[in-house]
């Protein structure tokens, strides 16, 4: 099987625990728009979460509940980074973002209540208490004021900044908004078994840095309709990227260099590790 195969072979089974999950007895807009907004992603988060986990002997049925879970917050994060306030996006993974499609009270909902979703999987995994409250307060700290919306908080900031961000601050942010989930997704298999979790977390620092400047080169070289969201947004307001500060060829090149970083932080897991070495360089060749 491909990685593209194994990528879209987890998402498939991610969503569908996900799609039973929120099978809500109330059919409100709310719960309908929960479900459109975890849909049409490429599962990356759960996708991590599922082969860090493979690493360490854990059965499939059993690290789908935290791939759902993680899945979940990103989703919320990203209804909530659409909102006029915050990004104001109006297309997302090629459809029209949730308060678009709907209104904003009910984006601001439906985004509250997938990350409380996120907190229900793991909280009814059919594991050890001691498991479940490590993987549910760890993903609190990543998701929340020291994680994913402190960067959310760190990128606002910057948009109203006198000065644009230094490379040094923008890697903070960054390692905030977008490599705290990450990093958690690759922190699973070793919380399940009690492993030490230095290795996976340093690849998933280089990971998360690498995701972003991907991102930011493919602001600048990609097409919006492959992407699936508006592109070039960041340029025209002026705004600090990696591709800003680096140059397009010098952001290629230090996504290049976390990549080999991400996957010299694997060698102790050997042949174990394949597939996450794979999933460094599909980072950075992605269209999408």
């Amino acid at each position: 099987m491909s990685f593209t195969e194994k990528l879209a072979a987890h998402a498939s089974r991610v969503q569908s625990l996900l799609d039973a999950y929120m099978s809500f007895e109330a059919d409100t807009a709310v719960s309908q728009a929960m479900r459109y907004a975890v849909q049409g992603g490429k599962g990356f988060r759960g996708f991590l979460v599922m082969e860090s986990t493979a690493m360490f002997g854990i059965d499939p049925e059993r690290a789908i509940w935290p791939a759902a879970a993680i899945e979940a917050m990103h989703a919320y994060s990203l209804v909530h980074d659409d909102l006029p306030c915050m990004d104001d996006d109006t297309l997302r993974r090629g459809r029209p973002t949730v308060h678009v499609k709907w209104d904003e009270a009910t984006a601001v909902l439906a985004g509250d209540a997938l990350q409380t979703v996120a907190f229900d999987l793991l909280a009814n995994m059919r594991e050890d208490a001691e498991v479940r409250v490590r993987l549910i307060s760890d993903l609190a700290r990543s998701s929340g004021a020291e994680g994913m919306v402190l960067g959310q908080a760190q990128d606002i900031a910057a948009e109203t900044a006198e000065t644009p961000l230094t490379l040094g601050e923008i890697t903070a942010l960054q390692r905030n908004k977008t490599g705290a989930l990450i990093e958690w997704s690759c922190a699973v298999g070793p919380i399940y078994v009690g492993a030490v979790q230095v290795n996976l977390r340093r690849y998933a620092r280089a990971l998360g840095l690498a995701f972003q400047i991907a991102d930011d080169i493919l602001d600048v070289e990609g097409d919006s309709k492959a992407v699936g969201k508006r592109l070039r947004k960041d340029g025209d307001a002026g705004k600090a990227t990696f591709v800003s500060l680096l140059g397009l060829e010098g952001a290629k090149a230090r996504a290049a260099e976390l990549v080999a970083e991400a996957e010299a932080s694997l060698e102790p897991y050997g042949d174990r590790a394949g597939t996450l070495r794979e999933a460094a360089r599909f980072v950075i060749s992605r269209r999408m």
